[in-house]
């Protein structure tokens, strides 16, 4: 009588103990294919592995490795939008913005130039230019404006037509409607003198502004 002896534990075994005992300590796709192709040389041949089973298994490994190539490849594509997002940011270093706030200093050729964005229309919009004593150096009168966002241009010279040096200024604007308050939103040109990414978003650094989320950004110069 000959007796059939089932090695496939065995051998199975032994080339699993091969692949861990290296510097590897994970199974990766060849490791699969090694055992697979041992357990099939060394199965009893009267009691085969079930074909359904082995179907499972591959398809379990094959989900795996599709897995951690999908984010091996979601990575890659995380660390290219890292590195617009910070070659973009950069992008913003020496050049001015037209952003929310009331601190504005001189042009080079002198004056200030800034806009308004109004909630509605008004009946009387005002723009209002002090030192950094408070002293009021001009007041500018741009009329009525059907809404939206309006631009000024101050020439540099006081209400008494002085040169007002280079700053800072403070600007402030009011709006009205027939009496009623509009509300109205000050733009000031500013110098981009930094940027950070550390907190994931884009941050400026303007003088008298302080940090700019890019977000806040309306124009680039």
């Amino acid at each position: 009588m000959t007796t059939i002896t089932n090695t496939t534990g065995t051998a199975v075994a032994t080339s699993a103990n091969k692949a861990l005992t290296g510097a590897k300590t994970t199974l990766d796709q060849g490791d699969f294919l090694k055992l697979m192709t041992a357990q099939m040389k060394n199965q009893d041949p009267f009691n085969p592995v079930d074909n359904t089973q082995m179907v499972a298994q591959m398809a379990q490994f094959s989900s795996l490795a599709g897995i951690t190539q999908m984010s091996t490849t979601l990575q890659a594509i995380s660390d290219k939008l890292g590195a617009t997002t910070t070659a973009d940011a950069v992008s913003y270093i020496g050049k001015t913005v037209l952003t929310p706030g009331t601190t504005a200093y001189a042009r080079t050729t002198g004056g200030v130039a800034g806009a308004i964005e109004l909630g509605g229309a008004a009946s009387d919009v005002g723009v209002t230019i002090t030192d950094a004593n408070g002293m009021v150096l001009k007041n500018l009168s741009l009329g009525p404006q059907t809404g939206g966002t309006i631009s000024y241009d101050w020439n540099g010279k006081t209400d008494a037509g002085e040169d007002a040096g280079s700053g800072p200024f403070t600007v402030s604007v009011a709006a009205s409607n027939g009496g009623q308050f509009v509300s109205a939103t000050n733009l000031v040109w500013a110098p981009v003198q930094s940027v950070s990414t550390a907190t994931g978003q884009t941050v400026l650094t303007a003088p008298g502004l302080g940090e700019i989320p890019a977000s806040a950004v309306r124009q680039i110069g």
